[in-house]
């Protein structure tokens, strides 16, 4: 048991120290309030399936500092809500820190590491409930056209028995306005 909180606590602290790089390259800029916001980009993804008792739904909102017209940095937010009519429902909530570059105008090569908790609850006794913590490292490669990116991203640290998704590969679609 004090594994799993060590790894934990050094989880927390690695997602405080990646969440911390941002601001910091953010304050040795000196400017005004107002051109840091232009250089803001907001970004959103969002997942709906359903069918025969099953329902899950996702919102990601997130914002993206551009440094330029190549990297941008930027923290993003999710939660995830799934449920099987008589069988089971869970609630994913995470955060992650983001980063992007764009080495030609249609091409965006991204990663990002978050830490989500998952929380599982069955209705049949026989199946326990689950509650932890899980971190992963996206790795993605999407195509740009205007604010619209889709892709596939590759999880490094996938784990089987705990990842919220069923495959390390997942393809993204993200908007940013």
């Amino acid at each position: 048991m004090k594994v799993y909180k060590l790894l934990n606590l050094k989880y927390v602290f690695l997602l405080l120290l990646c969440c911390s790089i941002p601001f910091k390259l953010f304050s040795q800029k000196k400017t005004q309030t107002n051109e840091f916001w232009e250089n803001v980009r907001f970004s959103g993804g969002f997942g709906l399936s359903f069918g025969d008792g099953f329902f899950s739904g996702t919102l990601s909102p997130g914002a993206i500092y551009q440094f330029n017209e190549k990297l941008g940095i930027g923290l993003r937010v999710s939660g995830t809500y799934n449920s099987l009519k008589n069988a089971y429902n869970s609630t994913i909530f995470g955060a992650s820190v983001i980063s992007i570059f764009n080495p030609i105008d249609i091409l965006q090569v991204s990663s990002e590491f978050e830490y989500a908790s998952v929380n599982q609850n069955y209705d049949n006794p026989i199946f326990q409930d689950r509650n932890y913590w899980v971190p992963a490292l996206y790795l993605g490669l999407g195509y740009r056209t205007n604010n619209i990116v889709f892709g596939i991203r590759y999880d490094a640290l996938y784990d089987r028995d705990k990842s919220i998704y069923a495959d390390p590969v997942s393809p993204f679609v993200t908007f940013f306005f």
